[in-house]
């Protein structure tokens, strides 16, 4: 079971504005799942090695792989307001009991979802350059979740420790 390419389909099955899920939008939400699921279980979702771009977490894996799979999805590029690209996402079969996924996976994708989905871009992504793997690291860095959450756990405890 390729585990990201489940995650991929249960995030467009499940997000409730789907045009909305634009390509950056998409990546930074699979990231969010990573890293909260790191936080929590010590270990990413995925096997994506995150790095810290000039755009916040960025990876080509999430789109090249739905490129891959064309049977599972659907990829429209648009013009945007702005003038410029946009790519819209559609999975081809809406049948949640076909997607493999373990349920404290599925349970972080769906607190992710619920607490992003309403926010505006310039407050989802607030939230994103707000994590800690992109406070805590230089640009152009490659971002280890899991010694990160390590690391985010340990503060967390000490901050717990001294109030």
């Amino acid at each position: 079971m390729n585990t990201l390419l489940e995650l991929i389909k249960y995030v467009l099955l499940e997000y409730p504005k789907p045009e909305e899920l634009s390509k950056p939008r998409l990546v930074k939400l699979i990231y969010l799942i990573d890293w909260k699921y790191a936080i929590d279980y010590g270990k990413q979702v995925t096997n994506i090695n995150w790095v810290y771009n000039h755009y916040g977490p960025y990876v080509d894996d999430v789109i090249n792989l739905m490129k891959e799979n064309p049977d599972l999805f659907e990829i429209k590029t648009r013009q945007n307001p702005y003038g410029g690209v946009t790519d819209k996402f559609q999975l081809l079969n809406r049948n949640v009991d076909d997607i493999q996924l373990q349920p404290e996976v599925k349970k972080t994708a769906d607190l992710i979802i619920k607490k992003t989905s309403h926010l505006s871009w310039t407050k989802f992504i607030s939230l994103v350059y707000s994590s800690y793997p992109i406070k805590s690291n230089l640009q152009y860095s490659f971002l280890d979740l899991e010694k990160l959450s390590i690391e985010f756990n340990s503060l967390k405890s000490n901050l717990a420790m001294t109030n």
